[in-house]
């Protein structure tokens, strides 16, 4: 069974994600992968909240939590012990995965079983949308330069990677102000073309150059 760690967010596979744990339920279970080497999965909150809060209202429990059933595998890539109870941790987005089953232990943890989805077929960008390889770019060396450690150090724009339409597709919708619910969808996506298509119209209605 795969460990879940539900968050208000969408991990696309090669998305940074940086992590303060310091729940119980969630400080051994990183400390395990950690050791092991092995991923946990992020999945999206559609309710309740990253944080158990304790149902008031019933007076004992806490509050339910729901999530996405597609989610996206999280590799540890660097793993900090700030202080006794206090991890911070910097993660790598990696395969897409869709919950078979799902379980929450009794400490609180939420586990699953697992089918993991196709990683995306490479797709050279379209020339009317190569202009979003290079805003991305710029993009990115303005946040590093405004909000350092923020992301990761832009790569040479003439990689591949910045060639490729999923990779460029899920580096935008990471960043764009888009409801979880819309950035969800696009990670459902199979086509990682369409996928890119409609992150360049959605550049298009938010007035963003590219």
């Amino acid at each position: 069974m795969m460990p879940l760690f539900p968050l208000g967010t969408v991990l696309f596979p090669g998305g940074y994600l940086p992590l303060q744990i310091f729940e119980v339920r969630y400080l051994d279970m990183i400390r395990r992968c950690h050791r092991e080497g092995a991923p946990f999965g992020v999945v999206c909150l559609t309710q309740g909240h990253e944080v158990q809060q304790r149902d008031r209202a019933a007076g004992e429990g806490f509050l339910q939590e729901s999530f996405e059933t597609i989610g996206t595998l999280a590799r540890i890539v660097d793993l900090q012990t700030v202080r006794p109870g206090l991890l911070v941790v910097v993660c790598e987005g990696t395969q897409r995965f869709r919950i078979e089953q799902r379980e929450k232990q009794r400490h609180g943890l939420w586990t699953a079983r697992i089918g993991l989805l196709p990683a995306d077929v490479p797709v050279p960008v379209p020339a009317e949308l190569a202009g979003m390889a290079q805003a991305l770019h710029q993009l990115y060396t303005r946040l590093q330069t405004e909000h350092p450690g923020m992301l990761p150090a832009p790569a040479d724009p003439t990689s591949p990677q910045w060639q490729d339409a999923g990779w460029l597709a899920n580096r935008w919708a990471e960043l764009l102000p888009l409801p979880n619910s819309t950035k969800q969808q696009l990670l459902t996506l199979d086509s990682p073309l369409l996928r890119l298509e409609l992150v360049g119209d959605a550049l298009e209605q938010l007035g963003i150059a590219h």
